[in-house]
């Protein structure tokens, strides 16, 4: 299994990390995926991500899903338009659509919300519902392939139902 995982600049530290290292436990190769912009994006504490792939040369077929993190990142993330092709085009294949926090504003200009059940940081609850989705106000929410989650404390139930889809145990 092979998952992407989003970066950008100004990116919430916990929640690329932490997905990163624990979906490694389970076995699932995970990549850092980024806009292609250059080789290092650093969090909003200014911690460091080395991009492994570029955008522009992920293809959607060769991966199972994506974790898109939060932070200021996602409001970079969404402006590429192959980072929305990339996010739509795994959705449509039901593979795994993993957001949080802010991450909810790549879901909006990917174009996946409308008709789904999602959480999000509560700042971008109006983004989240304009798009189409019913918010819950919950650790973690799971419509089918997309996963969603409100914040950093959540990541323990965000990972758990990540593993859980992919290893098809639901």
């Amino acid at each position: 299994m092979r998952v992407a995982i989003l970066v950008e600049d100004q990116y919430q530290v916990l929640e690329v990390w932490y997905p990163y290292l624990r979906l490694r436990e389970e076995g699932i190769e995970t990549v850092l995926v980024g806009t292609g912009k250059k080789r290092q994006y650093l969090s909003k504490e200014g911690y460091p991500a080395e991009e492994e792939l570029s955008i522009d040369k992920a293809n959607a077929s060769d991966f199972d899903g994506v974790v898109i993190p939060g932070g200021y990142a996602p409001d970079i993330l969404r402006r590429f338009e192959k980072v929305n092709k990339f996010v739509s085009d795994l959705d449509k294949n039901g593979k795994l659509i993993g957001a949080i926090c802010h991450a909810g504003w790549v879901l909006v200009s990917a174009g996946v919300l409308k008709g789904r059940k999602a959480t999000c940081f509560s700042a971008i609850k109006d983004d989240i519902v304009n798009a189409g989705a019913e918010f819950i106000d919950k650790e973690v929410v799971v419509d089918g392939n997309l996963i969603t989650s409100r914040n950093p404390y959540d990541l323990p139930f965000f990972c758990r139902e990540i593993i859980i889809f992919l290893k098809g145990k639901r």
